[in-house]
């Protein structure tokens, strides 16, 4: 709809992958290489873990695509087969359209042709997807099939895709052979902004962009916190943005078309999980669950009566005479150590209770604590926490 009012020859943000917008930043090209790498070895299990939408189909793809002529490979990606349908899975893309009855017999074709595939220099690769929704036994079994080999050589090797769930999956005792077998385990981490201006400049490219950055900063700053780093997040996102401009008939992207492309997409902010893993940072935790709670306490402050006395201003000064000034001063109404209490408070408070409400972080009796105060004049401090 908008390809021709933005200059492009194609959608550059649909969510189907397609190797040809193969981004290779984000440590995606380092992973590849790596992959690459293990496979040519040929041996053991390999592990890819990484969050839904980060591009673990994509990446798939693109390693399919770049392995060496002599490597065969079998893509499973339905993670509710049972071990006999595996076979018949793997037998089907081997060529084989008509399994024998038996999981025996069955075996006895698949080392049949991987023996085939040997003696000609080839070697075979089972790529899993969604492999944290694979059962127990099912796993097992993958495990068991790398044991067809010749006295020198591994005559097929699997490769895992999965979710983070995949590896508390792979912690169960039952399959522990399997995970001593992972010889190479990486983690597709979610982007940074930075590697999200880049994600979008090279789509855009591909898609026969020339004209300057359509994302302005500001906007790829927010679209990277709502996606998470995501790539699918963020081709959802990118992709209604460019829409709402369109819509406005405008070239200039804002953050108002994101936010409506936000709200059109039912996406919230990603959570925790979608985020790149990184030592916590309190101090910014600690301001947004204050931005919170303040938000709470305005709700609070909104809820009283309208009639009720107007707010009086706290006073920022303190000197040794303030405690008989009668300058308005601050009381604190209650406080809590822990955050989720002090949310409680703020819906306790009654209609009498001074106002406006606010949220602070502080500390009460040598500790850190979730203080709440009201402006007041001429009153002491009054902890009740």
């Amino acid at each position: 709809m908008y390809l021709d009012y933005f200059g492009l020859k194609e959608a550059p943000f649909r969510i189907t992958p397609n190797t040809e917008y193969w981004y290779a930043g984000g440590q995606r090209g380092a992973t590849l290489a790596a992959l690459l790498y293990a496979i040519g070895q040929g041996e053991g299990i390999i592990k890819v873990v990484g969050e839904v939408g980060s591009g673990k189909t994509m990446l798939c793809r693109k390693l399919v695509a770049q392995l060496p002529e002599r490597i065969d490979s079998v893509y499973l990606g339905n993670p509710t087969l049972t071990p006999d349908e595996v076979l018949a899975a793997i037998l089907a893309d081997l060529g084989i359209d008509t399994p024998e009855d038996g999981r025996r017999a069955r075996l006895a074709q698949l080392d049949a042709a991987l023996l085939a595939r040997h003696e000609n220099g080839r070697r075979v690769v089972v790529f899993v997807e969604e492999a944290q929704g694979i059962a127990l036994d099912s796993l097992e079994f993958l495990r068991l099939l790398t044991n067809l080999e010749t006295a020198t050589d591994k005559l097929l090797q699997i490769v895992l895709f999965g979710q983070p769930e995949l590896d508390a999956h792979l912690a169960d005792p039952r399959i522990r052979q399997l995970k001593d077998r992972i010889t190479l385990s990486l983690n597709l981490s979610p982007l940074s902004e930075a590697e999200v201006a880049e994600y979008l400049r090279a789509r855009l490219s591909v898609a026969g962009y020339r004209g300057p950055d359509l994302f302005p900063r500001a906007v790829v700053a927010r679209l990277a916190r709502r996606s998470g780093g995501l790539s699918r997040r963020v081709n959802v996102l990118a992709d209604k943005t460019l829409l709402a401009a369109y819509a406005a008939q405008t070239h200039t992207l804002t953050l108002a078309h994101l936010d409506a492309a936000a709200s059109d997409a039912e996406m919230a902010p990603a959570g925790r999980a979608g985020r790149r893993s990184r030592p916590a940072h309190w101090p910014w935790l600690i301001a947004g669950v204050a931005a919170g709670l303040g938000l709470l306490a305005f709700v609070a402050w909104r809820a009283l009566p309208a009639h009720a006395a107007p707010p009086a201003a706290v006073s920022t000064h303190r000197s040794p005479g303030a405690a008989a000034a009668s300058a308005p001063r601050a009381m604190q109404i209650a406080s809590t150590k822990e955050a989720a209490r002090a949310a409680v408070l703020l819906w306790d408070l009654s209609a009498a209770a001074p106002r406006p409400v606010r949220v602070l972080r502080g500390m009460s009796q040598g500790a850190p604590a979730w203080m709440i105060p009201a402006a007041q004049m001429r009153a002491a401090v009054l902890p009740t926490g």
